[in-house]
């Protein structure tokens, strides 16, 4: 692989904000800062309130599918699931909410958001308690999409992020 590809990924990753540059003396990645959690959190409830109202609205039949799919996934948690499975059936949950937007730019900036939420998820995992109920709380937001009810689904998501930063905050 040449220089100029993984310059370029470099680049994406510091406008990302998940590397830092320094002139001459290279680019690291950059530290997870709790103190942004709650800057964080703003900013996701601002966007993926309105990305669970617009996903409700703009969800397609292919969509649907998608999503009574993940509600199965979600109703078939038993017992103790290992984190990396836990944690994946989040980020496929948030990503095909995302998608169902049908909007390309809120889409990009939520994950973009998630990755950084992911980073301080990650320092406080191993005192996360309920992350089993994290994950089943979605069932409530994916079905308002299914049903094309973007109030409940803005509500739920509401309650969502609130509730991740409450435990986040609990656990750190």
């Amino acid at each position: 692989m040449g220089r100029t590809p993984i310059r370029e990924a470099l680049r994406s990753l510091a406008s990302e904000k998940l590397v830092e540059v320094y002139p001459r003396r290279g680019m690291f990645v950059s530290s997870v800062d709790v103190a942004n959690l709650s800057h964080l959190s703003e900013t996701r409830a601002v966007l993926e309130i309105k990305a669970a109202e617009l996903a409700a609205q703009r969800s397609t039949s292919a969509d649907k599918e998608i999503t009574k799919n993940l509600i199965q996934e979600i109703n078939a948690i038993k017992g103790d699931l290992d984190m990396p499975t836990l944690i994946g059936l989040d980020q496929r949950i948030h990503h095909h909410i995302y998608q169902c937007t049908h909007n390309e730019f809120l889409a990009d900036a939520l994950d973009n958001y998630y990755a950084h939420a992911l980073r301080i998820w990650f320092l406080a995992l191993d005192r996360v308690e309920h992350l089993a109920e994290a994950i089943i709380e979605h069932r409530a937001l994916l079905e308002a999409i299914a049903s094309n009810d973007p109030k409940a689904a803005a509500q739920a998501m509401k309650e969502h992020v609130e509730g991740f930063e409450s435990e986040i905050r609990k656990s750190l």
